[in-house]
């Protein structure tokens, strides 16, 4: 309560003599949390990040970056770092989720708006101002795989020969991330993070941006962790994304299979993170909805594995630990 009695107080010296209204607009997987406030027919969005837990000075940093490159991101109308306050402009109730769970046949423009934007981004001069998502930090996303998933989630005991393995997987892995060219990466370019505005998308959660692979973003898009596509699907909009990379001179290979494999790759990094967060959500912060996310990532993570003999022992793992049967192994490599 005494957060909320702060931000009341903060937002009452930002439209003195008004009268207001507050409503919860969302939570995210931070500490962070999100206002709307209602005020002459007019809304804003409030961002309340507690200061021992979360640094706004990034998101301020990041918001300026992308707004250069032309894309949708909310104006930040006034802040307030010592307490942890952003007054933006609001972008809306309808996220990507939110219309594509209700209407498919609007999934190829949303995505092609999002793919136009996101070679926006890439193209960024400012990119490497940001922290470098270098092996130090890749490293420690992958290590929240055995940290999290298997030793708490699973309540496993890696042998030591599983170990060894996982240790050399990791390295190959790393190996074909570090060696992608390096863009503004947004980090969570996914189907919650992108709202349905005009122009679209809008853009959100962008503040823990990095200078890293080329890949990770449209990984993040087309393989999301919270609705499915065919791989038929994601495979013609990774195509798609790639002539328009190209077609703009950004540092895509010219060659679209060795594109695919560094994407796939790359996801098999996302995916791994993603189960160690997720468990770490649930056992750590007390959210348990994000454990129905996981057989969607597993999936992801499985058929990946299975197209690519020397990630074929990561795929033995995950049979050892839990044996899950995809749908199906059929997929594209090349």
């Amino acid at each position: 309560m005494e957060r909320q009695h702060l931000l009341e107080n903060w937002l009452k010296a930002q439209f003195p003599g008004k009268i207001f209204t507050l409503q919860p607009a969302s939570a995210d997987a931070s500490f962070r949390r999100y206002f709307r406030i209602f005020l002459d027919s007019k809304t804003w969005i409030v961002m309340d990040a507690p200061p021992q837990q979360e640094d706004c000075k990034p998101f301020l940093q990041v918001a300026n970056m992308l707004a250069a490159t032309g894309v949708h991101v909310p104006k930040v109308w006034s802040y307030d770092l010592a307490q942890g306050f952003l007054l933006l402009s609001d972008l809306g109730h309808t996220t990507y989720l939110q219309i594509l769970t209700q209407e498919d046949d609007q999934a190829n423009q949303l995505y092609s708006d999002a793919t136009d934007a996101l070679v926006k981004i890439q193209l960024s001069s400012q990119a490497p101002n940001l922290p470098d998502y270098d092996e130090t930090l890749l490293r420690r996303e992958l290590n929240l795989f055995p940290d999290w998933y298997i030793a708490k989630h699973l309540q496993a005991d890696l042998s030591t020969k599983q170990k060894a393995m996982l240790e050399n997987i990791f390295n190959q892995i790393l190996q074909n991330n570090l060696a992608q060219p390096k863009v503004l990466v947004h980090r969570d370019y996914h189907s919650r993070n992108l709202m349905v505005t005009s122009p679209n998308p809008g853009i959100i959660d962008f503040q823990d941006a990095v200078f890293g692979p080329i890949t990770y973003d449209l990984v993040s898009l087309l393989k999301d962790a919270y609705i499915c596509w065919g791989e038929e699907r994601i495979l013609d909009w990774a195509i798609r994304y790639w002539e328009k990379a190209r077609q703009a001179n950004l540092p895509v290979t010219t060659d679209f299979s060795a594109f695919y494999r560094d994407f796939e790759w790359m996801g098999v990094q996302r995916h791994l993170k993603i189960l160690g967060i997720f468990a770490r959500l649930n056992y750590r912060d007390d959210k348990s909805n994000y454990l129905n996310d996981m057989p969607l990532v597993l999936d992801y993570l499985q058929k990946t594995c299975d197209r690519y003999h020397e990630l074929r022992p990561l795929l033995s793992l995950f049979d050892e630990l839990h044996p899950v049967i995809p749908e199906s192994k059929i997929g594209y490599t090349f």
